[in-house]
């Protein structure tokens, strides 16, 4: 009888596998993730019940094997990959827009615009560790958080919207959480980005020119300003989706970011922070993600060009493919090697799939108006 049970057990379990091919594609409207093999690109199975996904990201656990879902709602959502169930949900704000894991793995921060400041929490079992209030803004009230990153040592650093200033918090005893300040950080920075090193923290602007850069390595020299033509400039332009700096890339020697509301994509040099060109592109791009080999950069567009892609050639600095995979393609992400990038458009739900030695489309699957998609590999990168 123990015998035929456990055989019976063994039938019912999932086949044992990795996860390293495997990733979560937001599902925005239904409040659900698929779980996808990007191996065989096919879909495993999809988790309900995760709340408000329109604005939503992900990072995973150092095993690859648990995926933390950051909603719009405030909640934080800890799903398996491998069993495809929700292990367990909590809401800790009214309204946030991300959070990040540290490099141990152990904690989980969570950024919040309401009621603002950043939140600690244990990466088993959610719970909460620390709260760390942000400073008062300009207007009278605790600051949004936005651009939170990793970085090495189980730090944090993120932007004060309303503050204007950048922030690290040192997580070594998360229960004891050290903040070091560093004001002057320019006008509403709205979003943020690490290097991939960590060394740098770069904030954008939305208030004026320029971006903001601190140094983590020489903090005591503070903020400064770089690529001063980067912005809104005097004349104000208008923005239709601001562009998200999480997805610059690097390429060899040099940082590609999205230019706010002008139809480019600018190079800078990764050491001085110096612009170096500006490539002109068809719309405003909002993500700007580079092959894993740093030969391609591939650019999508913010509403009326949403329906197109464009592939930069870093050698030449020019574009060289543009292709129209679906309509509204919100999110890009390549597999870990770069064979392939996959693609969410959601006004046609679903995902195309790329090959990028040829441009070619490999395959499409249905989903159900497809946002950020997010692979495992991230579970070893900083400042994912």
């Amino acid at each position: 009888m123990l015998t035929l049970s456990l055989l019976l057990a063994a039938c019912a379990a999932p086949p044992l596998r990795g996860t390293g091919d495997l990733g979560v594609v937001i599902e925005r409207a239904s409040g659900s993730v698929q779980v996808v093999d990007n191996t065989h690109q096919r879909s495993l199975g999809r988790i309900q019940g995760l709340g408000d996904l329109s604005h939503a990201s992900v990072v995973f656990s150092r095993d690859a094997r648990y995926a933390y879902v950051f909603g719009r709602d405030g909640a934080i959502s800890k799903v398996d990959l491998l069993s495809r169930q929700l292990v367990q949900r909590v809401a800790q704000a009214s309204n946030s827009i991300g959070g990040a894991i540290s490099s141990d793995g152990k904690v989980i921060a969570a950024q919040n615009y309401e009621p603002g400041g950043v939140r600690l929490f244990d990466a088993d079992n959610l719970a909460l560790l620390a709260d760390i209030p942000a400073v008062t803004g300009h207007n009278g009230k605790p600051s949004r958080v936005v651009g939170l990153a990793d970085l090495p040592g189980n730090r944090f650093a993120y932007a004060l919207f309303d503050a204007d200033e950048i922030d690290v918090l040192d997580a070594s005893d998360p229960a004891h959480p050290v903040l070091a300040r560093h004001p002057g950080a320019g006008k509403s920075p709205y979003d943020g980005l690490a290097s991939m090193d960590g060394r740098y923290f770069l904030a954008g602007l939305y208030g004026e020119d320029g971006l903001s850069l601190l140094d983590t390595w020489r903090p005591e020299q503070g903020v400064r300003r770089v690529l001063a033509g980067y912005g809104r400039g005097e004349q104000a332009m208008p923005v239709y989706k601001m562009p998200h700096l999480r997805g610059w890339s690097m390429a060899g020697e040099y940082a590609f970011l999205p230019a706010i509301g002008h139809h480019e994509v600018l190079m800078a040099d990764s050491r001085s922070w110096a612009q170096v060109a500006a490539v002109p592109v068809l719309g405003q791009p909002v993500f700007v993600m580079a092959e894993p080999s740093g030969r391609h950069v591939w650019v999508n567009f913010a509403f009326p060009d949403n329906d197109k892609v464009q592939v930069i050639d870093v050698p030449s600095r020019q574009v060289i493919k543009t292709l129209q995979p679906g309509r509204a393609i919100l999110h890009m992400e390549f597999t870990a090697r770069g064979d392939a990038v996959w693609l969410s458009s959601r006004d046609d739900d679903k995902l195309v799939v790329i090959d990028t030695a040829t441009l070619n489309t490999r395959s499409t699957l249905p989903a159900r108006e497809p946002s950020g998609i997010f692979f495992s590999w991230r579970a070893g990168r900083m400042g994912m």
